[in-house]
């Protein structure tokens, strides 16, 4: 599987209990690389879907680059589930992707190699339920990859109970890759 390399991906096998998971959580906070977190509920397949929640953060993007290196080496499908936001940023998040996975296919096509398949699916929440969302409709997708962007403790309901990537591990019947975001887009928040 592309997690083979211990160098490019940080595997993280662990317990389906929250306490176990969020200490995981708290020790990759400063990981720079992605990293998997594999239960004994999910199921492990050929990567041939991969599922990117999108929403209107800005470090949504950083997914592209992991999501399309994925997708090059495994022939995978990349989903992209749209935020069902009011204002524009998710959408304009998803176009940065697209704009991305694009040039990756044109070098590919140039190289006589497949492009990189992807589509776009339109959520039914919000930003702040789209990591939610995206669990919950695992059968939806079929997909064997979610792609999450691990976030930090914004609020009250985070520090208590867990950030969202916790309850979307919990839940999961697939692996999850996370992926941190820059250092600097927290600064004010850790």
């Amino acid at each position: 599987m592309i997690w083979d390399n211990n160098d490019d991906i940080r595997l993280i096998e662990c317990a389906n209990r929250s306490r176990t998971i969020r200490q995981h959580l708290q020790e990759c906070r400063d990981e720079r690389r992605p990293y998997v977190f594999i239960t004994p509920t999910m199921t492990i397949k050929p990567l041939h879907r991969l599922l990117v929640p999108v929403s209107m953060l800005e470090e949504e993007t950083y997914k592209a680059e992991i999501c399309t290196y994925i997708a090059r080496h495994t022939g995978a499908h990349i989903i992209l589930l749209q935020a069902n936001d009011y204002g524009s940023r998710a959408r304009q998040n998803v176009n940065r992707i697209v704009t991305h996975i694009e040039r990756i296919s044109q070098q590919l096509i140039a190289d006589g190699r497949q492009p990189v398949s992807y589509e776009i699916a339109q959520a039914r929440k919000d930003s702040f339920s789209l990591v939610k969302e995206a669990s919950e409709r695992q059968r939806d997708f079929r997909h064997d990859l979610l792609v999450l962007t691990a976030s930090r403790d914004y609020g009250l309901d985070d520090i208590l109970f867990g950030p969202p990537e916790q309850h979307a591990i919990q839940r999961a019947l697939v692996p999850v890759l996370l992926v941190n975001p820059r250092e600097d887009l927290f600064s004010l928040c850790d």
